[in-house]
């Protein structure tokens, strides 16, 4: 059966209002059967560090890590219930905010990979305007904990894929920088937020769930050019990004998506 397919009106691809009334519904549906939240710890190398200061100033972490693992699990799984959701078995997610170039990674730790890791710079931190820190640290934040529960088609699967699924639920969790723009450049799969907006409008193009859709597939299958898009979407990506591309020209002046659902 060939996936919906939904008009996109120029000017945006707000969902039409019907399909936001039944999208709440769901919504609600969905957290009456929470996710089980993998054990979660804090540690931080120098309390005195200037960006460490700056984050438990700018954040409760006790409800923010909590609360961010939730909005991830839900916008990657469409409930605890459903038969196709099968998370990771992430047991514990340490944060470690210590000083080191970059923003943030994410890794298996040595106990084992059901074991993650986010590292956090408090250099980084520290380089954050004040009006953004707060914001900015947990959007990093959301983006690090897809990582710890997405797929990544037996480790097949494009790099900018998985960084886009990343900040798409950053983005779809209205934490996105003021500098992220809806841009077609060269290659879909660049990554980061070039992929995510690709994958917004997907979303919208689709129907609700799309990105699960390719979350659970990553899962059951190795990634394979093509195949994937295909069997998900009935279309090559290729094809999906020249027409995104062509959309993005017919309306220059929209520089992003504002109207994404929030999972918390």
């Amino acid at each position: 059966m060939s996936p919906a397919v939904h008009p996109i009106a120029p000017g945006g691809v707000p969902a039409a209002a019907e399909e936001e009334e039944e999208e709440q519904e769901e919504d609600a549906k969905d957290k009456e059967a929470d996710f089980k939240i993998p054990k979660l710890r804090l540690e931080i190398r120098d309390l005195a560090h200037p960006g460490s200061v700056i984050f438990l100033r700018s954040v409760d972490i006790a409800d923010v890590l909590p609360s961010a693992t939730r909005r991830v699990l839900h916008h990657l799984y469409r409930s605890p219930s459903c038969p196709t959701t099968t998370v990771p078995p992430t047991r514990s997610v340490t944060l470690i905010l210590r000083d080191m170039d970059g923003v943030a990674y994410t890794t298996g730790s040595d106990l084992d990979n059901d074991h993650k890791e986010i590292h956090l710079s408090t250099r980084y931190i520290a380089s954050v305007r004040p009006d953004r820190q707060g914001t900015e640290i947990t959007g990093v934040l959301v983006h690090e904990l897809v990582h710890c529960f997405q797929y990544n088609g037996q480790g097949r699967a494009p790099s900018g894929l998985i960084e886009g699924v990343a900040d798409w639920v950053r983005l779809r969790s209205r934490l996105s920088p003021p500098h992220w723009k809806r841009q077609a450049g060269e290659r879909w799969d660049a990554g980061y937020q070039t992929t995510a907006y690709f994958l917004d409008y997907l979303e919208v193009r689709f129907g609700r769930g799309t990105v699960r859709r390719l979350n659970e597939y990553l899962r059951t299958h190795r990634y394979v050019h093509e195949e994937m898009w295909e069997a998900v979407l009935g279309r090559g990506v290729e094809d999906l990004w020249s027409e995104y591309a062509d959309w993005l020209a017919r309306d220059p002046h929209d520089n992003g998506l504002q109207d994404g659902q929030d999972g918390n």
